[in-house]
């Protein structure tokens, strides 16, 4: 029996490397979400915690300028969190970017996949056709002989 050579292996090859290479930008992706996402759940702790202590500072003795720079510490960290809001929308877009060119890569993988396996199936009816008629020709030939 013949060897099997699939005339595109090459490309087949090329995209399961770039399938890989979108797996890795994938995961990296997820990790810079979640590391955007971190830093805004500990922003909005710190939020809480200068809130908490602006409680505190109003039910204690009463110290204006403490107050005032609680307040002025809740509207900066407010900033803060917006623009970290934004960076996690940008992550998450980024991850979504990455998703999209994974499910390509996979299906374009599969598609050559699927070609290979036509083409093997091809190539064993081929092969068994070819065997047949061997064994026809040499049938023949013993049966001539006698």
């Amino acid at each position: 029996m013949a060897k099997f050579i699939f005339r595109m292996q090459n490309i087949l090859n090329i995209k399961g490397k770039l399938e890989e290479q979108a797996k890795m930008e994938f995961a990296h992706a997820r990790m810079r979400l979640d590391e955007e996402e971190a830093k805004l759940a500990a922003l909005a702790g710190r939020k809480e915690d200068y809130e908490e202590k602006g409680r505190r500072l109003r039910d204690d003795k009463l110290n204006v300028q403490d107050i005032i720079d609680n307040k002025n510490a809740i509207i900066t960290i407010d900033g803060y969190i917006d623009i970290q809001r934004f960076e996690v929308k940008k992550a998450e877009d980024q991850l979504e970017l990455a998703r999209l060119k994974l499910n390509e890569a996979i299906k374009e993988r599969k598609t050559y996949e699927r070609l290979r396996e036509k083409s093997y199936e091809e190539f064993i009816k081929e092969e068994n056709a070819s065997e047949a008629k061997e064994v026809d020709e040499l049938i023949s030939y013993k049966h001539a002989v006698k």
